[in-house]
């Protein structure tokens, strides 16, 4: 049973954690899991794979078994390195699944905590609000004019009323909080749920399928029809000339397993999941894969203000009362005691009685909590302030009305207290408070607020109006024909960072813009300090956007800076319209009413401290910090990944191509086979695994962001990538053929013509990697040591080439012959002749 303490004070760490033990994680059962050895034994399921077992095997019972025995090895390692690709990428999209799990607020030891869901048990006392999902059942216990989407449950899409009755006040799991807010006690969790009874129906996280992935597959299926035809005609050419036909049939399919890139997709998750780590060190935490490919894209980054372009650190600075100023010197004056009454009573702050330091003491939305800080020192002040009246019924904020109401009992008489965007206060107000007294709003009164608000937003301080009305009306018109008293005004400084950030945007071709619901000036005071605008020109406010068709914003969208005094549904607008421009829109929200913009967006960024449960399911990233400049690390953690997975695509490809043409142009001049199958495969072993991986985390090139953003549309292969991959392989495959040629015109043995040319691909690939590091400098000014992971997977393939060329057991498994040093010369003479040449033509170009 549950208490009355436990209803009031909710639960203590202490209990909670023996109830976690009892009723376990508040998770729902997930479809089973892939296991390790499935995604192993996956890697032998490809039917190229099984014809060569299946020689391999064969050849054994005819005696090569030292050949078959080193292919079937050759085979499991390839697995083993596919297997840890796969699997990485398995447990990088589980952590990042975890990482994106629902939190909520619950009471705990009589303290508001942010806690994982998962560890919610019954009995625990929630807080929840406007935008948060319910992370279990529960029984309201405290409520205020809440509204909840059950269509998750029931189908139907109209809110339902709740409240803290015996009769209808049940929520649960998945449900969204349309309006409102209120605590409640938890009585189910996990799949005791209604949730849980159809748990199939519920998924937090999709793992979807990345475009460019889908893309190289399809290109992968093409590849390998042309590989294989292309095996074909080598081994068909090679019977022809009389060569033994198993031996032509073996070298064929080896060749094929080398020259197909099928774990080309596989990289490119192995890339993104990488990236995703990265990003999520950099406090950028990405939902959906697929983002990571458009963040590099991105255009226009629509940015909210608060908190995200400044600290969101609130501070009161001066408060207009009465006709006339006060500083943060003078806030306890008594003369403020009804705008004191206002800010207090119409605010949802919550206090930790037992904190003594005041930034810590209150806790709640930065703006009301520096409301509270400007007139009380201390918990204790706020408790013997709130007992002089009794919150008995409010309004919560709206982001249309952009106010709040509450009616308190103060000693019996009803008196209702509002706060909000001064201009929607004083647009229901019909009387000023002056001297104590309650007097007709005149003009000339009004003008004189407006101008003490226009020169306190100008200075960059974000005003709140206060005003009341003496009859409070539990469910009337307490928001009509109020009494003005004045407003304060908060500075929120700007994050000194950001300024940077902007900076780095405008050079690499992305406009940043303000969107917020303050001020104009306030707006426009901010947004030039951090660089975002220079011009008024270039600020426009929502009542100014809705003067304006479609057609005319269209026009004029590329030149405004900053959105001020917007709704959210000015910024799906906004979206819509920078869309229409072609452009590839990140866009910023927190607030339930954002969601629509952010799920809009092509990247929808959602806050991680202030954001709501539904504005970061409609996100593809969530800001771990509400930073600005988190926003423009990942626009260029997306460039970089996009950059490196063509980098490793180059390599692999031209590689590929080069190992083909090899094989294909000695079958087309009559030439002895210059590798055997064995060394095909270790061909395949030494340079498309570790070397390729190791693309993948290759560091940033120093001017990524001083690009213009790509388009969404371009291809993997633009701007040059397929002309570099047939030229570069083509010549790997003619230097390997012209040193096998070369060892027989010496009159080398077969034998070393053979290792000449073994040496020569390998080694003509692995110095190929690093020209693959820069599409745009040469490989005398790539910094080698800056990726330690391409250094070691670089060395460990010379050690296999060095091992089977002068360890004698695997030369006579790998049929090659020990190189003197003028051997040595002739293969590093073709592996480095081309690299040279490419690089002399890039260095001069640039130069």
């Amino acid at each position: 049973m549950i208490n009355e303490n436990e209803i009031y004070n909710g639960l203590s760490s202490l209990e909670a954690s023996k109830r976690l033990k009892k009723y376990g994680l508040n998770i729902l059962k997930e479809n089973k899991k892939i296991s390790p050895v499935k995604i192993f034994i996956s890697q032998f399921n490809d039917f190229i794979i099984w014809v060569l077992i299946a020689a391999t095997i064969i050849s054994g019972f005819m005696g090569e078994k030292a050949d078959a025995v080193t292919i079937i090895i050759i085979v499991i390692m390839n697995a083993v390195m596919g297997f840890i690709q796969e699997y990485r990428t398995e447990k990088s999209l589980e952590a990042l699944k975890k990482m994106s799990s629902q939190t909520t607020k619950v009471i705990r030891d009589d303290n508001i905590q942010v806690i994982n869901a998962e560890g919610l048990v019954p009995g625990d006392l929630i807080v929840f609000e406007s935008g948060d999902k319910i992370p279990a059942d529960a029984i309201i216990i405290q409520s205020s004019n809440i509204s909840i989407d059950e269509s998750i449950l029931t189908g139907e899409s109209l809110g339902v009323s709740k409240d803290s009755s015996n009769r209808n006040n049940s929520i649960y799991m998945g449900t969204v909080v349309l309006r409102g807010k209120g605590e409640a006690r938890v009585v189910e969790t996990g799949m005791h749920t209604e949730m849980g009874k159809i748990a199939n129906l519920l998924q937090n996280i999709e793992q979807e399928k990345s475009p460019l992935k889908e893309k190289l597959a399809t290109l992968g299926k093409i590849l390998v029809f042309l590989c294989i035809f292309i095996c074909i005609i080598v081994t068909a050419l090679g019977i022809i000339r009389g060569q033994d036909k198993y031996e032509m049939f073996l070298l064929g399919v080896s060749l094929a397993v080398a020259a197909i890139p099928e774990g080309l997709p596989a990289i490119v998750t192995v890339a993104l999941a990488l990236g995703v780590s990265r990003m999520l060190k950099r406090n950028a935490l990405v939902r959906k894969l697929p983002a990571v490919e458009t963040l590099g894209c991105t255009s226009v980054i629509c940015s909210d203000k608060t908190g995200t372009l400044t600290k969101n650190m609130m501070t009161v600075k001066s408060i207009y009362y009465n006709n006339r100023l006060y500083n943060d010197k003078n806030f306890k004056d008594s003369r403020l005691n009804m705008i004191k009454k206002t800010f207090t009573f119409c605010n949802d702050f919550e206090v930790n009685y037992r904190e003594k330091n005041i930034d810590k003491c209150f806790i709640g939305d930065p703006t009301e909590t520096a409301l509270i800080k400007a007139f009380f020192s201390n918990g204790n002040e706020v408790k013997e302030f709130l007992k002089t009246g009794e919150r008995i019924s409010d309004v919560p904020f709206d982001s249309n009305r952009k106010m709040m109401s509450v009616v308190v009992n103060e000693h019996g008489n009803k008196t209702s207290y509002v706060k909000g965007a001064p201009e929607r206060v004083l647009e229901r107000c019909k009387y000023i408070y002056i001297n104590g007294e309650k007097k007709i709003l005149t003009a000339e009164y009004k003008n004189k607020v407006q101008s003490a608000l226009s020169d306190m937003s100008s200075a960059a301080l974000r005003c709140i109006a206060a005003a009341y009305k003496d009859t409070g009306l539990v469910n009337g018109n307490q928001e009509k024909n109020l009494v003005f008293l004045g407003f304060a005004g908060m500075i929120d400084p700007p994050r000194k960072e950001v300024k940077a950030s902007v900076l780095k945007c405008n050079e690499a071709g992305i406009n940043v813009v303000m969107i917020t619901g303050d001020h104009k000036n306030t707006a426009f005071a901010i947004g030039k300090e951090l660089g975002i605008a220079k011009d008024w020109k270039e600020v426009i406010t929502g009542d100014e956007l809705d003067k304006l068709d479609d057609d005319k914003l269209l026009s004029k969208i590329n030149g405004i800076k900053i959105f001020a005094r917007v709704t959210p549904e000015h910024k799906l607008r906004i979206v819509g319209t920078f869309k229409r421009k072609n452009k590839i829109v990140a866009m910023t929200g927190d607030g339930v009413n954002d969601a629509p913009a952010v799920k809009n967006a092509d990247i929808g960024i959602s806050m991680g401290l202030s954001g709501t449960d539904v504005t970061k399911e409609a996100s593809a990233m969530i800001l771990l910090d509400d930073n600005f400049t988190t926003i423009v690390a990942a626009v260029e953690e997306g460039r970089v990944i996009y950059n490196n997975i063509r980098k490793f695509i180059r390599y692999l490809l031209s590689c590929n191509l080069g190992e083909v043409l090899t094989m294909f142009l000695s079958s087309l001049l009559y030439l002895d086979t210059p590798l055997l199958p064995i060394q095909i495969l270790l061909v395949n072993l030494a340079t498309d695994g570790l070397p390729a991986i190791a693309l993948g985390v290759d560091p940033k090139d120093e001017d990524v962001m001083d690009e213009m953003p790509r388009d969404k549309d371009e291809s993997i292969f633009a701007r040059g990538l397929k002309e570099k991959i047939l030229i570069r392989g083509s010549l790997i495959g003619i230097c390997t053929v012209l040193s096998f040629l070369v060892g027989g015109v010496l009159n080398m043995p077969l034998r070393t013509c053979r290792t000449l040319a073994l040496g020569t691909l390998i080694m003509s690939q692995l110095i190929h990697v690093f020209e693959c590091r820069s599409e745009k400098h040469s490989i005398f000014q790539i910094k080698f040591l800056s990726n330690m992971y391409l250094v070691c997977a670089v060395a460990i393939s010379v050690a296999m080439l060095v091992s089977v060329i002068y360890i004698p057991f695997l030369r006579g498994v790998f049929h090659t012959d020990p190189l003197n040093l003028f051997q040595w010369i002739i293969v590093l003479f073709f592996s480095c002749f081309i690299a040279g040449i490419n690089s002399i033509y890039l260095y001069l170009n640039k130069k």
